[in-house]
C-alpha cells in the first residue's frame, strides 16, 4: 500500500472514530406518535368521568378537551376495533384541563408509550372554543414546542373537532386524509391553500384579520364547507364564510388556480365556465384622508358545459352573452363576499390591507391599529373580465 493510500485509510478511520451516534435516539415501537389534534370547549368524555369518579382527577378548570390521533397502533399488543368491526389504523384519546401541555403529560398515566409531536399533521379547532379562547392562549403551547413542526396545518369545525378525526372510511387516517385534501387546491377555489403554524403566528402577531378552512363531519363524510373567521383584534371566531366566500377571496387575491364558475341563462338552465388562468390586481388610491381601492380581474377558461343545447356555442353572440351572465354571476359572489366582510363583520380578509401596507406604506402605518373599522367604510370598485377561448373537444 503506497504512502497516499496508507494516510487517505487513516483519515477515514479517524473520521469515523470522531463521529458521534444519535445516542438520544427512541425507537419507533416505544413512541406514541399523533398525527392529528383536535381541541373542544371542555367537556369531560364518558371514559374521563369515569376514571374521575375512581380518583384519577387532579386539579384542573376544565376549559379544554384535546383529542390526539396516535398513529400507526401496530406496534400496541391489540390493535383497537373501529364501529364496523375492523382493526382500526389510529387510536384517539381525550383529556380535559386547562394546561395543553398538561394534558399531553396526563396522557403518559393513561398509555404505556410517551406521546410525542413530530409528526403532527393537522390541528382542529373548534368555533366554540374559538369563541370564547383567543387563538393565541389556544395555541400557545404548540407554537413554543420545539417537537411540533411549524408546517402543521390549522383548520375550523364548527361542530366538535374530535368528530372531524373519527374515520369514515375503512383503514383510513382522518389527519393524513385531511392534510391530502388540501392538494385540491388547484381543482377547485373553494378549498384554501392551508394555514400552517408559522403563517398562523405571523397572522396573529400583526393583529390583522384572517380566515381558516372549516371543516364540517357527519357519521358517513366529511368535507371542507367555508371558512372561519378569526377577528385580529380579539383572536377570536366571530363568524363564518360559505363556499362562494372562499372562492371571491381567492379571485380577489389572484390565488385562483382552477375551478369553475357556473350560471344560469336567460332559459334557466346551467352553462359552466372551467378557470384556466386568471390575475388580479388590487390598486390602492389615496387622496388626502381618503382611501379607494379598485380590483381588476381577468379570467381565461374554457366553455366546459352547456345545457343550452339548441344553442350553437360557436357562434359569437352566443358566447358574449354567456361571459356576460358568467361575469355577473362572479360580480355577485364578490358582492355578496364585500358585504359580509364590510357591513357584517367589518373585517379584511381578502388582502386589501397588505396591498396599501405595500403601495403607500406611510399611510399604512396611520390607520394599521385600526384597519377592520377603516376598511368597513373604504370604497371598492371592481373590474370583472371572462373570456371564453374554446368550448372543449364537442360543440354539440
Amino acid at each position: 500500500m503506497c504512502r497516499r493510500q496508507l494516510l487517505n485509510l487513516m483519515l477515514i478511520i479517524g473520521l469515523l472514530l470522531t463521529q458521534s451516534g444519535c445516542w438520544s435516539s427512541f425507537e419507533i415501537e416505544d413512541l406514541s406518535l399523533y398525527g392529528g389534534l383536535a381541541l373542544d370547549e371542555g367537556e369531560p368524555t364518558e371514559t374521563e368521568q369515569d376514571l374521575n369518579k375512581q380518583g384519577g382527577s387532579y386539579p384542573r378548570k376544565n376549559l379544554i378537551t384535546a383529542t390526539i390521533q396516535i398513529v400507526p397502533v401496530s406496534s400496541f399488543g391489540s390493535k383497537p376495533k373501529s364501529d364496523k368491526g375492523q382493526a382500526a389504523q389510529y387510536l384517539n384519546i381525550s383529556e380535559t384541563g386547562d394546561s395543553l401541555l398538561e394534558i399531553l403529560r396526563q396522557y403518559s398515566v393513561r398509555l404505556e408509550r410517551m406521546v410525542i409531536g413530530h409528526h403532527l399533521k393537522v390541528i382542529i379547532v373548534s368555533t366554540k372554543l374559538a369563541q370564547k379562547q383567543s387563538m393565541d392562549q389556544i395555541l400557545d403551547f404548540v407554537l413554543r414546542d420545539n417537537d411540533i413542526r411549524p408546517s402543521c396545518t390549522v383548520f375550523l369545525s364548527e361542530g366538535k373537532a374530535m368528530d372531524v378525526l373519527e374515520a369514515n372510511r375503512p383503514g383510513e387516517v382522518p389527519a393524513f386524509r385531511i392534510r391530502g385534501m388540501l392538494r385540491n387546491h388547484y381543482r377547485t377555489s373553494k378549498v384554501m391553500k392551508g394555514v400552517n403554524l408559522s403563517q398562523l403566528d405571523a397572522l396573529m402577531n400583526s393583529k390583522r384579520s384572517f380566515v381558516l378552512q372549516n371543516i364540517i363531519s357527519t357519521k358517513k363524510d366529511l368535507e371542507f364547507a367555508g371558512a372561519g373567521i378569526i377577528k385580529g383584534e380579539t383572536g377570536n371566531w366571530i363568524g363564518s364564510l360559505d363556499q362562494p366566500d372562499v372562492e371571491s377571496i381567492s379571485w380577489i387575491k389572484g390565488e385562483v388556480q382552477g375551478g369553475t364558475i357556473k350560471s344560469y341563462t336567460r332559459k334557466n338552465v346551467p352553462i359552466t365556465y372551467e378557470i384556466k388562468s386568471m390575475k388580479s390586481k388590487i390598486k390602492a388610491k389615496v387622496q388626502g384622508d381618503d382611501i379607494s381601492f379598485h380590483v381588476d380581474i381577468q379570467s381565461k377558461g374554457r366553455f366546459t358545459e352547456n345545457w343550452d343545447i339548441k344553442n350553437d356555442p360557436s357562434k359569437a353572440q352566443f358566447m358574449e352573452e354567456a361571459e356576460k351572465i358568467l361575469e355577473k354571476r362572479l360580480s355577485h359572489m364578490i358582492d355578496s363576499l364585500m358585504w359580509k366582510m364590510q357591513s357584517k363583520y367589518k373585517v379584511d380578509v381578502a388582502g386589501f390591507g397588505e396591498c396599501l401596507s405595500i403601495q403607500h406604506p406611510h399611510v399604512w402605518k396611520k390607520v394599521k391599529d385600526h384597519w377592520d373599522e377603516k376598511f368597513s367604510q373604504v370604497p371598492v370598485t371592481f373590474d370583472i373580465k371572462l373570456k371564453i377561448t374554446d368550448y372543449g373537444s364537442s360543440l354539440k
